[in-house]
């Protein structure tokens, strides 16, 4: 396994590949300004990902976090992990908060609804609402468009640790595999996150990890 050139006295230990699902959860620590190091999972190597990764990931994937000695994974449970871990940040309403149960919804959605939702269309797949728990990409595409148009972001009227998930999943599917429609309500939403400092220090971070590990031309880092 690759080991990035990051150091720091954390006790995080990200397993990463830049422009993944993982993606969301960079941009979270980065918005949690907490130290962490990062370990790069190289899905391209000759044979597909290191047997060994199976035991921090069972199914071979990205994000995994270690948290003093602890493996979590999954997004959902990283992004309220993370953000409940370091409240001084204040991306996670508390319990009591109105927006909290906004907030855990639209965190489980963007697992349990987006994604499923959007890899069916990306391969094709026809099928009812009823065939399967996660339901239709248009019922999908519907509900965010609406909530987007009603609130500024994805719990409400704040930025939240939900937004590093749905708007970098949204980013992704909608800019590089172009699945999702770039409808108003979204492209207003993305550029309201892209001027987070935050945000703008991860994708820096990803093209320069990318570099260092001679994977893009050094002109695309500058």
């Amino acid at each position: 396994m690759t080991q990035s050139t990051t150091k720091s006295e954390a006790q995080i230990l990200l397993h990463y590949h830049p422009w993944s699902r993982a993606a969301g959860v960079r941009w979270l620590l980065e918005e949690l300004e907490v130290p962490y190091d990062v370990h790069f999972v190289d899905f391209n190597a000759p044979g597909g990902v290191d047997e060994a990764y199976r035991s921090i990931h069972p199914h071979k994937k990205v994000p995994a976090v270690e948290i003093d000695g602890q493996v979590l994974t999954e997004r959902a449970a990283l992004t309220i992990d993370l953000a409940d871990r370091f409240p001084k940040a204040g991306l996670a309403p508390a319990v009591g908060d109105p927006l909290r149960s906004s907030y855990l919804y639209m965190l489980v959605y963007c697992d349990s609804v987006f994604d499923p939702c959007v890899a069916a269309r990306a391969h094709g797949l026809t099928y009812a609402s009823n065939d399967y728990s996660f339901g239709t990409f248009d019922d999908m595409i519907k509900n965010v468009q609406a909530r987007l148009g009603a609130q500024p972001y994805a719990a409400g009227d704040r930025f939240t640790a939900a937004d590093t998930q749905l708007a970098s999943s949204l980013s992704f599917t909608m800019n590089q595999l172009q699945v999702v429609p770039r409808l108003p309500e979204f492209e207003a939403y993305l550029a309201r996150i892209a001027e987070r400092p935050a945000y703008v220090r991860a994708q820096r971070l990803d093209l320069e990890l990318m570099q260092s590990l001679g994977r893009l031309p050094a002109s695309a880092a500058q």
